[in-house]
């Protein structure tokens, strides 16, 4: 599935920037342009900051999309601020077991030796706001240039879930209270043309004070790395 939306996301950049450049061609030059008012993005997503015993297994990730609206804030109109609203998908696959019990939520560490499972994860569905300042080296007649845009991303999370899958047990669980509804963390991204670098780093933890693993708090924080594609 992830390689389907990659390839998905490829293609409709490229065919997104052979367009403009065309468009280019055959229309004056606007000397009030703007950039990059829509983004698609995908990232690998890791786990810092892990309480003992708990790993990543298997490959965790991430899809993002959403409008940005640019606003240029000099006469070259090549140093702008960019505020914008948009979704993502982020799945974190690992050895940590989320289970309910008497309504309470329990942590506990999964030793594949003793509990073998086919799969364990959890996975958050967020709105999110991007704040960026954004550098680049485009003019009125360039449509391939340098970008670094930095800032940051507030998200609000309205969903979640948790799975865990084994030959002999299957523990489904939805909306998880200790999940921190709040989340946000500094972005950066730079690059050529169609393709760009994206990090996130996560500036709040991924749960709330409530959740601990062995009397262990679980301050674990999301580093996000991956590419972004930005389009007019």
């Amino acid at each position: 599935m992830n390689k389907i939306v990659l390839s998905f996301i490829i293609v409709f950049c490229m065919q997104s920037s052979y367009s403009q450049e065309q468009d280019a061609e055959s229309l004056e030059y606007d000397t009030n342009y703007k950039e990059d008012q829509f983004y698609i993005g995908v990232t690998y997503n890791l786990l810092t900051q892990k309480p003992s015993g708990v790993s990543q297994s298997g490959f965790s990730s991430g899809f993002h999309f959403g409008f940005i609206k640019d606003m240029p804030i000099n006469k070259n109109r090549n140093i702008a601020i960019g505020v914008g609203l948009g979704a993502s998908i982020n799945s974190f696959n690992q050895n940590m077991l989320i289970d309910k019990i008497d309504d309470k939520y329990v942590y506990s560490v999964l030793d594949e030796n003793i509990t073998p499972y086919s799969k364990n994860k959890f996975t958050h569905y967020l709105i999110e706001a991007p704040i960026e300042f954004r550098w680049r080296t485009s003019t009125p007649s360039e449509y391939k240039f340098w970008r670094v845009y930095t800032g940051i991303k507030l998200g609000y999370l309205i969903s979640n879930s948790s799975k865990f899958i084994s030959d002999s047990n299957t523990v489904k669980l939805n909306n998880i209270s200790d999940f921190n509804k709040f989340q946000y963390g500094f972005t950066l991204s730079a690059g050529y043309n169609t393709w760009n670098v994206h990090l996130y780093y996560a500036l709040n933890t991924i749960f709330n004070n409530d959740a601990a693993i062995s009397n262990e708090g679980l301050n674990m924080t999301a580093v996000k790395i991956g590419l972004i594609f930005y389009l007019l």
